[in-house]
């Protein structure tokens, strides 16, 4: 496929965009503050289009487990794996916020940021206890789940619509395919609301930079920096950890898929390799059955860097807008974080929607301050997709092991293929070796 023009690149745009919208603050600071109903209009598309997304990605999951008898075994050891590694990715990125602190010293005065759409929620917010928590989680009907905009009830209906769609089996199938296709449509919808990205970015960053000056800048480089360094701290501390007990090399398996992080890293989206992954992942000695259940499954609910990006970066708004977060809070954000994150689907904009839906459930923190990361955001997203990618191809291997039909010789003769003279094995060894696991 032939490559497109630097120019015509997202990320090109975008510091475009970005370089535009600082030059514009710095020079003519009256003018870049009108800037600002860009970035806010930028966000109001992401939110508009996050019931939809949540609904159908989690419905085409959960009902693309067909084989009930799999989704019980198979399903059920990766659901724990995934909440598991969910907690532990939220709660390093609440230290590491805690740790380095990206938005200290930001002083954003919350009431310049337009914080009228968040009257609704402070009210009810400043009660909170778990069991209304938990009660307003529970839609008064199927629709309303959708109308009111409750992130975490459109979750629950999706999850009791898709496992019911899995169990009715074929009678469900022109269902499945038309919520497939309808999920097709709105992502078709996020990439067109991307392309206006660099747009957002200008009139986010001009305005932060025209209300508060250059020195605005230093938290915005902070946290993409404490971003990517927490990043590598995970990688090689988690994943590293769980490729020693589960008898692996953490070195040779980021070696396997080189090229698969490369793509991410020019394309910033995960989904674009998930066959390549699969692929790779049965060639190393994985089961097709735990690939096709586990990888694709993954890619709504096991996105670590994702759940990374969302503790630390609602850390930083809450930083930057000197909003106190209560211990009661925190935990609160944790578990908000952990069930929102689930709809996100391996696209960088996903963890944006979100981060968003996040801060809708939970409004201690201001949502309009997600202008001030939205110009970083493309940035930072190229990163939690590449941990993404590392966490759903390790989520795999773990599930085999876990499940006893991880075939060892072969990951041994695949990570090291000069012992076997080549890196590749013909299909028939590989059909032979399936039905040996099977």
């Amino acid at each position: 496929m032939k490559r497109k023009p630097f120019y015509k690149e997202l990320y090109f745009q975008v510091i475009i965009g970005i370089v535009v919208g600082v030059s514009l603050g710095y020079f003519f600071p009256d003018l870049a503050v009108k800037m600002k109903p860009l970035g806010d209009g930028f966000i109001k598309l992401i939110a508009m289009i996050i019931g939809p997304i949540i609904f159908c990605t989690v419905v085409s999951g959960i009902a693309g487990m067909r084989d009930m008898k799999e989704l019980g075994r198979v399903g059920g050891k990766a659901l724990i794996y995934f909440s598991v590694m969910s907690i532990v990715a939220l709660i390093i990125g609440l230290f590491g916020g805690h740790i380095i602190q990206p938005g200290l010293g930001f002083n954003i005065d919350p009431a310049t940021l337009d914080t009228s759409a968040l009257n609704k929620y402070t009210e009810s917010a400043k009660d909170v206890n778990l069991v209304d928590f938990a009660m307003n989680i529970i839609p008064t009907t199927f629709v309303s789940a959708f109308s009111s905009g409750n992130v975490l009830a459109i979750l629950l209906v999706s999850i009791l619509f898709g496992y019911s769609l899995s169990a009715i089996g074929d009678k469900g199938k022109p269902v499945f395919n038309f919520v497939d296709s309808a999920s097709k449509v709105f992502f078709h919808n996020v990439h067109l609301i991307s392309k206006l990205s660099s747009i957002g970015a200008f009139g986010a960053i001009a305005y932060t930079i025209g209300a508060y000056g250059m020195a605005s800048l230093i938290p915005l480089i902070k946290m993409v920096l404490g971003f990517y360094l927490l990043l590598i701290v995970f990688v090689l501390l988690v994943y590293g950890a769980i490729a020693s007990f589960c008898r692996f090399s953490l070195f040779a398996y980021l070696k396997f898929i080189k090229e698969e992080l490369l793509i991410i890293l020019g394309t910033g989206s995960s989904s674009v390799v998930l066959p390549h992954l699969m692929e790779k992942l049965e060639r190393m000695g994985c089961p097709k059955s735990v690939v096709a259940l586990v990888v694709p499954s993954g890619y709504s609910f096991n996105l670590n860097g994702t759940n990374l990006y969302m503790t630390m970066a609602i850390l930083f708004i809450a930083q930057a807008t000197n909003t106190e977060l209560s211990l009661t809070s925190q935990i609160i954000l944790v578990l908000v974080a952990m069930l929102t994150s689930k709809g996100a689907a391996g696209v960088t904009g996903a963890a944006f929607v979100m981060l968003t839906s996040t801060l809708i459930v939970l409004p201690v923190v201001p949502v309009a301050g997600m202008v001030l990361i939205l110009g970083i955001h493309r940035f930072v997203g190229t990163g939690l997709a590449i941990v993404n990618l590392i966490g759903n191809g390790i989520a795999a291997i773990v599930i085999s092991a876990w499940d006893g039909v991880l075939d060892r010789k072969m990951m041994q003769q695949t990570f090291k293929p000069e012992q076997n003279g080549t890196d590749e094995y013909h299909s028939q060894d590989i059909d032979q070796k399936r039905r040996k696991i099977s």
